[in-house]
């Protein structure tokens, strides 16, 4: 009698999905460990480890788990230490382009370096959408400006 088993393509397939899965979803490096985990297995059935479903999954679970345990905390500081911090201070004096029309004493939209930021409208009166406006200080996410 044949033993059930996954082919190593299928294997193969599986990890890619995860490692694909990490991409598509927020989280910090989990499945890419198990797409791992599945590459390595669809790896070594391809030359030549045969072995019963059960044992299949049994491995794959341990490499996996092992994989989780041991590299995705240095992973982790890597890549936090390769992600670029925007000083937020930094941000003041700086000039941005209102991205709509802001009432006065309103939050609305601007854009600085490329990026979208909630702005609170310091001036008496309206900023006009495309208008200029300097940045007068940073409160968490929201930016307070000035027309210029």
């Amino acid at each position: 009698m044949e033993t059930l088993a996954l082919s190593w393509w299928l294997w193969l397939l599986l990890g890619l999905a995860l490692l694909a899965g990490e991409l598509l979803t927020p989280g910090g490096f989990y499945l890419i460990f198990f797409g791992a985990g599945a590459m390595l297995i669809g790896a070594l059935k391809l030359i030549g480890f045969d072995w019963s479903l059960p044992t299949e999954i049994l491995l794959f679970v341990v490499a996996s788990v092992a994989g989780l345990l041991f590299f995705r905390k240095p992973l982790l500081q890597r890549f936090r230490r390769l992600t670029p911090q925007i000083a937020v201070d930094a941000l003041t004096s700086e000039i941005a382009c209102s991205m709509e029309e802001i009432p006065a004493g309103a939050v609305g939209k601007v854009e600085l370096r490329g990026t979208s930021w909630n702005a609170h409208n310091l001036d008496e009166s309206t900023i006009p959408k495309a208008a200029r406006c300097r940045v007068e200080r940073v409160d968490g996410l929201t930016l307070h400006v000035r027309k210029i």
